[in-house]
């Protein structure tokens, strides 16, 4: 699980939007433009070109 602390200055690298956390698989969702990054060992792996975009 990522730090709280962490979660809460990390934005998405592509727009600069708030990251929604979701457990299951860990990720994080881009609450703009619909990015999802993935966590690999509790480390966000925050590269644009390695990210997945999830349709609203």
């Amino acid at each position: 699980m990522i730090a709280k602390e962490l979660l809460e200055i990390l934005v998405c690298p592509a727009c600069r939007q708030a990251l929604e956390y979701r457990q299951n698989p860990e990720s994080l969702k881009c609450t703009e433009c619909h990015r999802v990054y993935s966590v690999k060992d509790d480390i966000p792996i925050m590269l644009v070109d390695e990210a997945m975009i999830e349709s609203a």
